[in-house]
């Protein structure tokens, strides 16, 4: 589960990068939000559980990971597309951000209970 993770990560770090690129050079700045999440949630978050999975397995061996891998990962797309659209003017998707940060939290959540209650010295 950490490899996976941490490619993951990976993928949105490029998505990050590149939206901020376009920002860059198209001085449309709407989506900084979009922006900053994207690496926040994605990249550094996914890469950092990544290594945690992957230096301690015995994190990664439990329905907690399982859940957090899930959550986090149809959470954050759902909500970042919809926070895009939302900043793009379409205020009818603001449930698609509450959902997908529902989602998010709650698998960042059970990765910090898995944490506290799993990592050994």
């Amino acid at each position: 589960m950490g490899i996976r993770l941490l490619k993951i990560s990976v993928v949105y770090f490029a998505i990050g990068i590149l939206l901020g690129y376009y920002m860059s050079i198209s001085h449309a700045v709407e989506l900084t939000g979009v922006h900053v999440h994207v690496n926040l949630l994605g990249w550094v978050s996914l890469a950092l559980a990544g290594l945690f999975y992957h230096l301690f397995p015995t994190l990664s061996s439990n329905r907690l990971a399982t859940a957090h891998f899930w959550l986090h990962n149809i959470g954050l797309p759902i909500m970042m597309i919809a926070l895009a659209l939302f900043l793009k003017g379409n205020e009818g998707v603001v449930p698609g951000i509450a959902v997908g940060g529902t989602l998010t939290v709650l698998g960042i959540l059970l990765f910090v209970w898995n944490v506290l209650t799993n990592l050994k010295e």
